[in-house]
């Protein structure tokens, strides 16, 4: 089998020794290419590469979530096909989530020996994705979630201080939400978001949304973070949105969040949807916008559509 490795030398946790050891690991079994990315979207171009000269068969991704989404957006840069080479995945980052939802181990060298294992038994599983489409911009799979508004605002709030040179932590993490929480009194009381779902009447006034395409949404450490438990790779996608945020209605969903019973957040406040193909998000004025934890700064209309059996993921 012909496989190309993506490397992001600069993802969290990702080494010169963690890859050198996966290149000798999958070099044994493997006619592999290595390829470490130089710039933002280098991973995307290398995929898409891949995928249009029809010379690999397999895609692997050391690196964090941004890693993985550029290389799926690489691979599906013409839409899904039997064509396409298949996706595998060693978690390089601070959290990798779709990861760590397939069933990896966070750990890149148990992932890399659960990555060979699958490939010897010749395991593979074809997924759903999300996709998200801005009039005007490139059209953005995401693998595991997409947000618009409060959440994205967070995830940009977190790249500002990495750009300054923070270290991306979990801690770093909840720090910026609250620091935002603050900030962003007045957008908690009134949002600007409104749902448009096919057949359905508009919803307005949501302070933020998380489209989900898998659980769980993310991770505290180990402790995974659930706005939508039903939501599957198997399935549509999902939605979560508030359209207040008072202190004590955060607190009670932040609870509802971590509370892993498959029930999810509950509350006047909490609008929820399961298993939707198409729905779009306008807003009254820029929001920030995020997939799979990546700021792509502001929008106000992003139309989701979930896309079932869009990719086959070595598991």
């Amino acid at each position: 089998m012909r496989a190309l490795l993506v490397v992001n030398p600069k993802a969290t946790t990702t080494s010169a020794r963690t890859r050198d050891v996966l290149a000798h690991a999958l070099a044994s079994d493997l006619k592999l290419e290595v390829a470490a990315t130089a710039h933002r979207g280098h991973a995307r171009e290398l995929a898409q590469q891949a995928a249009a000269d029809g010379a690999v068969d397999l895609v692997v991704a050391l690196g964090g979530d941004g890693t993985v989404n550029e290389v799926v957006n690489g691979l599906l840069a013409h839409g899904p096909s039997e064509r396409v080479p298949r996706l595998a995945v060693v978690p390089g980052g601070s959290t990798n989530v779709f990861a760590r939802t397939l069933g990896l181990p966070n750990d890149p060298v148990e992932a890399t020996g659960a990555l060979l294992d699958a490939l010897e038994a010749g395991r593979e599983r074809v997924i759903g994705l999300g996709k998200a489409l801005t009039p005007g911009l490139p059209d953005r799979w995401f693998t595991f979630c997409a947000g618009l508004g409060f959440d994205a605002g967070v995830v940009g709030r977190v790249e500002e201080r990495r750009r300054a040179g923070r270290r991306s932590t979990h801690a770093l993490y909840v720090n910026e939400a609250l620091r935002h929480f603050v900030t962003e009194r007045e957008r908690r009381r009134a949002g600007p978001i409104t749902l448009r779902v096919p057949g359905g009447e508009p919803v307005p006034g949501l302070v933020f949304s998380i489209v989900s395409n898998t659980s769980p949404w993310t991770f505290l450490g180990n402790r995974p973070v659930h706005p939508s438990p039903r939501a599957s790779f198997d399935t549509g996608l999902d939605l979560f949105a508030l359209d207040r945020m008072t202190v004590a209605g955060t607190v009670r969903t932040a609870r509802g969040l971590l509370r892993g019973d498959g029930a999810g957040p509950r509350g006047r406040h909490v609008v929820s949807y399961h298993d939707l193909r198409h729905f779009t998000l306008v807003s009254q004025e820029p929001v920030p916008f995020q997939v799979d934890g990546d700021h792509l700064g502001e929008r106000t209309d992003v139309s989701f559509t979930g896309v079932r059996r869009a990719l086959r993921v070595i598991v």
